[in-house]
Order: C-alpha cells, then structure tokens, then sequence
C-alpha cells in the first residue's frame, strides 16, 4: 500500500489544470523549441502520458505500435502545420483528446491494437498540427520535428511506465483508472473553457 500511495503521489501534479494550454514556449528556435512543445504544453503531457498509460493498459503488441502509430500521424499533422494547413478547431480537438484518452484510461477495456492505433492517430493529428503551427519562424523544421517527436516519444515512454509500474501493485488497475477519470475531468475544464 505504501507503495501505491508512493505511486499516485508521483501522478498527483499532473492533475492540475492551472498549468494546461502552454503552448507559447520558449526553448530555443530548433531541436530544442520541438522537444519543448509537448513536454511543457500541460494539454499536450497528459494526452502524451495518457497514450502511454493506456498503451500499457492494453499490454502486449500495443504497447509499442499504439504509441508509434501516435507519432507517425503526429509528424504528418506537424508537416501540414509547418506548411501553414490548419487543421479545424485544433485547440478544441486537443483539448477533447485529453478528456478522451482519460475516459478510455477509466474504462480499462480491451480493444484491439489496430482500434486503439486508429482512436490515438485521430488526435495526433490535430497534436501535430499544433506542433508544426507553432514552429517558431527562424526554426530549422528538420530540428524542430525530431524535437517533437523525441519529446512525445520520450512522454509515451514515460506514460508506459506508469502504466507497467502500476500494473505490479493489487489495487494498480484501479488506480490507473482513477488518474484516468481525473485526467479526463482535466479535458473537459479545457475543453468548456
């Protein structure tokens, strides 16, 4: 139990909102603005995290083609976002992806890899597109998407094991399912607000 409760502290902070929308980062005009992006845009972390726990939550295979498949459609929305294409309602689907992947974390139900790929693919989309829409100006686009994509890469992997961790402890499922209700009331305040 001491464990556990080690555990859901750790997640604790993640269910703040005060911090989400942070999407005007600093962090340089390259590698470092990409990876800057996902890692201190709140709305993007919890959606990223959140990919990952349910990733683990579905165990096997998926735990690495749903994450993947996140980052290939993620890099095909940031290459529309980096050509000025922008998608309809991006903040809104953003935000909706957060609420989204918390319902499908609280659910705890098995679906099969090629559903959860296609059910995260959707939202990459509008994550990436954000990306590549908020390159800053001066940015090498080649340094700036392998700054994104290794900081989402990096935030599944966390997200994984999160997901593995929590998955050793009796009552670990249940607990996933309960940061996953509370990431999801974090995405309906932003995606209401």
């Amino acid at each position: 139990m001491k464990k556990l409760s080690i555990l859901s502290l750790s997640i604790l902070p993640l269910l703040f909102p005060s911090l989400a929308l942070a999407h005007d980062v600093a962090g340089g005009n390259g590698f470092m603005a990409g990876f800057s992006h996902p890692v201190l845009g709140f709305d993007h972390l919890l959606a990223m995290l959140s990919v990952g726990v349910l990733s683990a939550q579905l165990g096997g295979q998926a735990m690495w083609k749903v994450p993947t498949a996140f980052v290939v459609v993620m890099l095909f929305g940031g290459v529309l976002g980096m050509a000025g294409m922008q998608l309809f309602s991006v903040e809104q689907a953003i935000a909706f992806s957060v609420f989204a992947l918390g319902v499908a974390i609280a659910a705890a139900k098995q679906a099969p890899s090629i559903v959860a790929m296609l059910f995260v693919g959707f939202f990459a989309l509008f994550h990436g597109n954000a990306h590549g829409l908020e390159m800053p100006h001066l940015s090498s686009p080649e340094l700036y998407a392998t700054g994104f994509i290794i900081g989402t890469a990096a935030i599944h992997v966390a997200g994984v094991g999160i997901g593995l961790v929590a998955r050793k402890f009796s009552d670990g499922s249940q607990l996933l399912r309960y940061v996953g209700a509370g990431i999801a009331g974090i995405g309906f305040h932003l995606f209401v607000m």
